[in-house]
């Protein structure tokens, strides 16, 4: 069977149930440890700056490890890379679990990334499966069931991890993925499609992986420690932090550079050269910079200026990953019949809209001023999300899917950290508690979407050339 026929039924609703919990269980753990963390500082007995470590440790390692994994799996097989990225996963969540009840803050850290490196894994090949699951004409519907998973576990895991310890200690935050994780990759393994490689003859440079990972850490750290210093007098100092950026620029340009040589290069510069992915990957990382920057600055607009309760926060926050979840469906059937390029950009130039009016919201709004201004956003980022991802993913040669689906999972990491680093430059020179830093921020994602708006809206002319 050509792998553009996809998978008969039942086997594809087999396949994809695996993929969508193996992406939920990834995406879950970047936050799920989150509300932990003042408990766990107490029970340590170490400082909150050494205890967010428990987070870092995980994005880092995810980051540092998404495209090598992505282009391990275009060399051997997308199902090869995704089940022994799960059951590194699953091993690494047994660790942590130990490690918490031992308890050692060193050894919890060090498998928080053994973990991040599993759920690299899995997410490296995540849409790359979805390509060999779906026949061609029903990608897009799979691409858009896809997001909105992603979508609902983003936001879900605060809100599981409440529950869980509303009846246990922390250490079991990690125990709740055991026994779903095994039947995945159980069922995994049954139902997960072979992928006939066209790279069966290129080989993975580990210099390459070393490079890759030490370019990403070196970054990250640097924007994060700069994002902190930018909040608080305390931690690294700004020159240390620029200079931990300065060092990841210098790695990524020698780096890049031996990748430009490479007939698979790790980081696909090669998918890159196509002005549609190009212009995909642009609005990918413009876009989820301002909806993480809305993510941040919402809470102390509705919290501190407007004086709502948590539960009452929460609740309004919430109406913006569930109009995604509504909206997908319709999404996933409009791909394929309308350009993505067109999609994207009337999506994003929507929700720029949104923002926009949360940036002019009156002094003392009623929630349902809020409401009909978050469903906007809503509205606007899932009519992007779906189809950019599609256009990620088709726009590369089918051999190719692994390096497309790195590529999307590292878009979306980095513009979260863009826009976090970005609301945390806000807040040190605007204060976050009055109003007007956080209504800086919204008008700032307001721009950024705009812009993201024109990067779809430029993939139509790409396309036509």
């Amino acid at each position: 069977m050509s792998l553009n026929d996809g998978l008969p039924t039942p086997a594809r609703y087999y396949a994809i149930t695996v993929v969508l919990l193996g992406i939920s269980l990834a995406t879950l753990d970047g936050t799920i440890v989150t509300l932990a963390l003042p408990k766990i500082t107490r029970d340590l007995q170490v400082s909150a700056a050494q205890t967010i470590w428990i987070v870092n440790a995980y994005q880092i390692a995810v980051l540092a490890f998404l495209l090598p994994c992505a282009a391990l799996g275009d060399i051997v097989g997308y199902r090869r890379v995704y089940l022994s990225g799960l059951a590194l996963y699953l091993l690494a969540v047994f660790a942590c679990l130990v490690s918490a009840f031992i308890p050692s803050l060193t050894a919890l850290v060090a498998m928080r990334a053994l973990q991040g490196l599993g759920a690299a894994g899995l997410m490296s090949v995540n849409t790359a499966l979805l390509r060999v699951i779906y026949p061609k004409k029903m990608l897009g519907r799979g691409v858009a069931i896809n997001s909105m998973v992603v979508a609902i576990t983003s936001v879900a895991g605060p809100t599981i991890a409440a529950a869980i310890l509303s009846v246990a200690s922390w250490p079991w935050l990690f125990a709740v993925d055991l026994p779903l994780g095994l039947i995945v990759f159980a069922l995994g393994y049954r139902s997960l499609p072979s992928n006939p490689s066209g790279n069966v003859k290129a080989a993975l440079s580990w210099i390459d992986v070393a490079l890759n990972a030490l370019m990403f850490a070196l970054i990250f750290l640097g924007v994060d420690s700069l994002g902190a210093h930018s909040e608080t007098s305390g931690g690294m100092s700004a020159a240390s932090s620029i200079t931990l950026l300065l060092l990841g620029v210098v790695v990524g340009v020698v780096y890049l550079r031996r990748q430009t040589r490479l007939p698979l290069p790790v980081f696909p510069v090669d998918l890159l050269r196509i002005p549609v992915f190009a212009l995909s990957m642009c609005a990918s990382i413009t876009a989820f910079a301002a909806q993480t920057l809305s993510y941040i600055a919402l809470p102390f607009l509705l919290l501190d200026a407007y004086g709502r309760t948590p539960l009452q926060a929460g609740a309004l926050i919430t109406v913006w990953p569930l109009t995604i979840i509504v909206v997908a469906p319709v999404v996933g059937r409009l791909i394929g019949r309308i350009p993505d390029g067109t999609l994207g950009g009337i999506g994003l130039g929507v929700m720029s809209v949104g923002l926009a009016l949360l940036a002019l919201l009156p002094e003392q709004p009623v929630d349902a001023d809020i409401v009909w201004r978050l469903i906007f956003c809503g509205i606007g980022f899932g009519l992007f999300q779906s189809p950019n991802n599609h256009t990620i993913v088709t726009s590369a040669p089918l051999h190719r899917s692994g390096g497309a689906s790195g590529m999307l999972g590292t878009a979306r990491l980095t513009g979260q950290a863009l826009g976090a680093v970005l609301v945390a430059f806000i807040f040190s020179v605007a204060d976050p508690h009055n109003g007007h830093g956080p209504t800086i921020a919204l008008a700032l994602a307001a721009g950024l979407a705009a812009v993201a708006s024109v990067f779809s809206t430029l993939r139509l002319r790409a396309v036509s050339r």
